[in-house]
C-alpha cells in the first residue's frame, strides 16, 4: 500500500485511484449511513498546481461516483503550509492552525473527510473544526492508510 500511495501521489500513477476508491467504499459500511457529502482534504492551490492534481480529490470523486454522494468543493486550504510528513505532532498542529476555510455555506449535515494517509490525525482535526464552525453537525473520516 505504501508504494502504491506514493506512486499515485508523487508519480501521478492515477490508475490506482479506482482500487483505492473500492477499498474506501467497502469501509463505508462501518460508517453511519447518514453521511450526505464527501470532502477530500484540500491542497493549497500552489501545491496542487505543482503536483497537477489533488490525490484526495481524485479518490473522493471516484467514491462519490460509486455512492452517489456529492463531493464538496467549497472548502479550501487558504494558507500554504509546509509538508506534514516528517513533522512531529506539535509541529503538525501549529502548521495547520487556521489553514482551512469554508467558502459560502454548506447544507451538508454529516461530512465524510477523505484522505490518502492519516498520521497524527491533525489535518482531519483542523478540517473538522472548520466544518463544525461552518455548521456541519457530524464529521467522519476515511483514509486509504494510517501511518
Amino acid at each position: 500500500m505504501d508504494a502504491a500511495i506514493k506512486a499515485m501521489k508523487f508519480r501521478r500513477k492515477l490508475f490506482y485511484v479506482p482500487a483505492f476508491a473500492d477499498i474506501l467504499v467497502q469501509a463505508m459500511h462501518d460508517i453511519p449511513a447518514d453521511v450526505d457529502a464527501l470532502l477530500p482534504v484540500p491542497l493549497h492551490w500552489r501545491r496542487q498546481a505543482f503536483r497537477g492534481f489533488n490525490q484526495a480529490r481524485e479518490v473522493a470523486d471516484a467514491v462519490g461516483k460509486t455512492t452517489g454522494l456529492p463531493v464538496l468543493k467549497n472548502v479550501r486550504r487558504h494558507r500554504a503550509t509546509p509538508f506534514q510528513s516528517g513533522l512531529v505532532a506539535a509541529h503538525r498542529r501549529r502548521n495547520l492552525r487556521a489553514a482551512f476555510v469554508v467558502q459560502g455555506e454548506t447544507r451538508a449535515r454529516h461530512v465524510l473527510i477523505v484522505d490518502d494517509v492519516i498520521t497524527t490525525g491533525e489535518t482531519c482535526r483542523q478540517l473538522a473544526l472548520t466544518l463544525l464552525d461552518a455548521g456541519v453537525k457530524r464529521i467522519s473520516v476515511l483514509a486509504i492508510a494510517r501511518a
